[in-house]
């Protein structure tokens, strides 16, 4: 019984169609469009009547009459193989006994090659001419504009993987800490760790989480982030805030490494961002650890529009003030009565409010006027080592150069 052939993808399909329209206009068995990778040819889309030839074959492509055909040792339209001795050499002269063939190179917008588009018959064809080539190139660069994105789509993968593997096997990103404050007194109460990447990759930390989770290792690359956070639990006092995507909350794995931890000493950060598919599957796993002194919250809120409906159903400990609506709060009567709403909501929902982006005394003392709870940002200190962490910092009137 014939085994059925795996699913094509909408791009292959389009493929696929293209290919008929060359089978059906040359009068051939196959058709087909290949990919060179230097040592094989993969016939990725195949259209034949024979069952031999399917999707997914391979062959060597050094004995490929697509790679003599390239080398210009045989001609693009061969009606004859048997009058050809050096196609007669190649094993498709003998099996599957190709006797007729035509064959383009498939390039890509960069002017790379990615493989051929052909057509063979079992018997010769005299009527084959350079009027079929001109079709087929027709042909193959219709095809080469429908498979790009998807070439170009695996390169960015491939890059990606290739930027994290190194930084995976040394152990992960360097982790910082900034402190967080209580506007109230100037007391240090925790600390976010922020991870840190290569300067030279010229990327964000949140760029860089998203395209790792763009590729599937999102999940691996936030674990590996806690991981190396965790140690600083040993070396400052108060909590750690350490950011987490709901998706990554809800795998196993995170759930048995925070299993382990001193909870009490955690405040787990959701971005705003970061989209809830189940807020009722994440109130379950979140439960027994925030019954163990976990705490919850939710990050950026003010950024977006989904601030309000992400706290009312999430339930969190704390809000924390997106940077967009802090930062020039201290001059900025709108934004200072946006704050001031998000704080009587916040704190009619139970969470203490944080500040982030904090630069100014101005607006710290702002925000402590607004009732804010605590504040981070560069005017108490930069993301650094632990060791560069105070235990309390002053909130000054502000300088002439903020007046």
């Amino acid at each position: 019984m014939p085994t059925s052939r795996p699913p094509r993808s909408d791009a292959d399909e389009k493929v696929a169609e293209l290919l008929r329209v060359a089978k059906n206009s040359l009068g051939l068995s196959l058709t087909f469009l290949s990919r060179l990778d230097g040592e094989t040819q993969h016939l990725e889309v195949v259209e034949s009547s024979f069952p031999f030839f399917k999707d997914g074959n391979t062959q060597p492509q050094a004995t490929s009459l697509c790679q003599a055909i390239l080398d210009g040792k045989l001609p693009h339209v061969i009606p004859n193989i048997a009058k050809l001795p050096e196609a007669k050499r190649l094993p498709a002269a003998r099996f599957p006994r190709i006797r007729s063939y035509v064959s383009v190179p498939v390039s890509l917008s960069d002017g790379t090659l990615y493989g051929t588009f052909c057509a063979a018959g079992f018997t010769s064809d005299n009527e084959l001419s350079k009027r079929d080539r001109a079709l087929m190139e027709v042909l193959a660069s219709a095809a080469a504009t429908v498979i790009e994105p998807g070439v170009q789509e695996r390169r960015r993968e491939a890059a990606i993987r290739d930027r994290l593997a190194p930084l995976v096997m040394a152990g992960g990103p360097t982790i910082v800490l900034q402190p967080i404050v209580a506007l109230a007194d100037g007391t240090r109460v925790g600390a976010e760790a922020l991870s840190r990447f290569p300067s030279e990759w010229e990327q964000a930390p949140d760029a860089v989480f998203g395209e790792a989770a763009s590729i599937g290792m999102g999940i691996e690359l936030e674990i590996l982030a806690v991981r190396c956070a965790l140690p600083s639990l040993a070396l400052v006092s108060g909590y750690l805030s350490i950011n987490f995507s709901p998706e990554t909350l809800l795998d196993t794995r995170c759930v048995a490494l925070l299993e382990d931890l001193p909870l009490e000493r955690i405040v787990l950060e959701l971005s705003e961002h970061d989209p809830v598919a189940d807020y009722d599957v994440l109130a379950a796993v979140l439960e027994p650890l925030r019954a163990r002194g976990l705490r919850l919250a939710i990050d950026d809120v003010g950024a977006g529009f989904s601030s309000l409906r992400h706290i009312l159903l999430a339930a969190p400990d704390v809000i924390k003030l997106d940077r967009s609506i802090v930062a020039g709060v201290g001059e900025d009567r709108v934004l200072n009565q946006l704050v001031r709403s998000l704080v009587d909501f916040g704190h009619g929902a139970g969470a203490a409010v944080v500040a982030e982006g904090v630069e100014t005394s101005r607006d710290a003392l702002t925000l402590r006027e607004a009732y804010v709870d605590f504040a981070q940002g560069w005017v108490f200190g930069r993301p650094g080592p632990p060791d560069q962490l105070a235990d309390a910092y002053a909130i000054d009137e502000p300088t002439l150069s903020e007046t």
